[in-house]
C-alpha cells in the first residue's frame, strides 16, 4: 500500500509509543499465553528435530516443522515487539517437560521462524546460558549474562532479544524494562539542553568481543538522529569502561556525565521502570531500540538442575525499523528489514556464515556480508582528527 498523508498518521500509531510502568502495568495487550494446540506444535517440532539430529547451524525451518497455531503464535510475538510496546511476553513452554539440551534444540528451532540469530560474545556463540558461571560484571572485559549480579540499565546488540525461562532464582533476578521512547520524553521535559549532548558522539567499549580487524571500542550516540524512527542505545558500564581502558580516547565532557546521571537517576524511577518476575516457560522478547533492561542481583537454590537459567537468544528480524546513519559503526546495516547486530567476536565459522545467508533468505531478510565498518587503522585517524580539532579549538 502506497503511503499517502491520511494513511501516514495511522502507520505511525502502529509504531512504538512511550509508556510509563503504570501503564504496563494496567494494560497486558503485550503479554500472550501459548493455547493447547500452540503447545502441542512445539512438542510435535521438538520430537521431529531430534530424529533429524542436524547441528543447530544446519538446521532450517523444514527440520523445525511447526504447525499453523505455533508458527502464528511466533510471528504474533516478533510483530508485537515492534508495535505499540516495543515488548511481547509470551507464556506457557512446556520446558519443564525438557531436558536442558531438548529446551536448547526447541529454542534454537524456534528462532529458525522468528530472525538470524546474531553472536554474542568473543567466542562468536549464537545462544548464550543466562546463568551465574562465576563471572565478574565491573571488569575489563566483564558481561553480564555469566554473573548473579545486578545490571545497569542497557540493550543488547540486535532488533530483538529473546530469553527462554528454564528455571528460575532461589531468590532475586527480577527483569526490569523501561521505554527509553518516555525516558527521551522525560529528559526533554526536565532538561532539554540535555538532549544535543546524549545525540552527540559517545565511545564505548566493545568488551573484548570485537572483530579483531575492529578497534576495541567504537562511537555510537545515546539517543538516535533518525528523522522519522525513534532508537536508543545505552550502556554507562560500556563507557565507563572506554574511559578507563584507553587513555587515548576523549575525555568525556561535563555535560556528558551529568546526561549520563539524569539518566541513571530516570531508569529506575517508579515512573519508568516495570518490573516483571520471568516464570518458567516464560519468553520474554524486548526490542532493543525502544526499550531498556536490566535485572536485580539473585540468589541460587543449592542444586545444580535448580539454578536460575535461561537461554538467550540475539535476533535480527523480519519488519524492524531503519536505523540513524551514524549507528553504521556498530550495526553494520540500517535499512529496515535487515540482517544487523551483534557482535562478531573471534571465532566466526563458515557453518555460521552459511547459516545467515540461508536464514536471511528463508525469511526474505535484506542480506549483506559483513564486513568491519571502521577498522583500528580508521580509528587511528578518526583519533588523531579530534585531537587536531581539540588543539585548534
Amino acid at each position: 500500500m502506497a503511503v499517502t498523508a491520511a494513511t501516514e498518521p495511522a502507520q505511525r500509531a502502529q509504531r512504538p509509543q512511550p509508556w510509563t510502568a503504570r501503564q504496563a502495568s494496567e494494560d497486558r495487550s503485550w503479554v500472550l499465553r501459548l493455547n493447547a494446540a500452540q503447545v502441542q506444535g512445539m512438542r510435535e517440532a521438538l520430537a521431529h528435530a531430534k530424529a533429524v539430529n542436524k547441528p543447530l547451524l544446519e538446521m532450517e525451518q523444514a527440520d523445525f516443522p511447526l504447525n499453523d497455531a505455533a508458527r502464528d503464535v511466533l510471528r504474533q510475538a516478533i510483530e508485537t515487539t515492534q508495535g505499540r510496546w516495543g515488548m511481547c511476553l509470551l507464556k506457557g513452554f512446556p520446558v519443564d517437560e525438557w531436558t536442558e539440551q531438548e529446551a536448547r534444540l526447541a529454542y534454537w528451532g524456534m528462532s529458525l521462524h522468528m530472525g538470524v540469530a546474531r553472536t554474542q560474545n568473543r567466542a562468536s556463540e549464537i545462544m548464550n546460558d543466562v546463568r551465574n558461571e562465576g563471572g565478574e560484571y565491573k571488569v575489563k572485559g566483564g558481561r553480564g549474562y555469566n554473573t548473579n549480579a545486578g545490571l545497569d540499565f542497557h540493550q543488547d546488540s540486535c532488533d530483538v532479544v529473546g530469553l527462554l525461562c528454564r528455571r528460575t532464582a532461589k531468590a532475586g533476578g527480577t527483569s526490569k524494562v523501561i521505554s527509553s521512547i518516555a525516558l527521551y520524553d522525560e529528559v526533554q521535559r526536565r532538561r532539554p539542553d540535555l538532549i544535543p549532548v546524549l545525540k552527540g558522539t559517545f565511545f564505548h567499549s566493545y568488551q573484548g568481543t570485537q572483530d579483531p580487524s575492529q578497534p576495541p571500542y567504537y562511537r555510537c550516540p545515546i539517543f538516535g538522529s533518525h528523522p522519522e524512527y525513534f532508537a536508543a542505545r545505552t550502556n554507562r558500564k560500556n563507557t565507563v569502561a572506554a574511559q578507563r581502558d584507553f587513555p587515548e580516547l576523549p575525555r568525556l565532557s561535563p555535560q556528558q556525565i551529568e546526561a549520563l546521571d539524569l539518566l541513571d537517576e530516570l531508569m529506575p524511577s517508579e515512573l519508568l521502570c516495570y518490573t516483571m518476575e520471568l516464570e518458567q516457560g516464560d519468553m520474554q522478547l524486548l526490542n532493543n531500540y525502544v526499550t531498556l533492561h536490566s535485572r536485580t542481583p539473585f540468589e541460587d537454590h543449592d542444586e545444580p538442575d535448580r539454578k536460575r537459567h535461561l537461554f538467550r537468544l540475539w535476533l535480527a528480524v523480519p519488519g524492524s525499523q531503519p536505523l540513524p546513519d551514524d549507528w553504521k559503526e556498530y550495526y553494520g546495516d540500517v535499512r529496515a528489514g535487515s540482517v544487523r547486530g551483534g557482535v562478531r567476536g573471534s571465532a566466526i565459522t563458515q557453518a555460521f556464515l552459511d547459516y545467515e545467508k540461508r536464514q536471511a533468505a528463508a525469511l526474505n531478510m535484506l542480506f549483506e556480508p559483513w564486513r568491519p565498518q571502521v577498522r583500528q587503522e580508521d580509528m587511528a585517524r578518526i583519533l588523531a582528527n579530534y585531537a587536531n580539532t581539540v588543539a585548534i579549538a
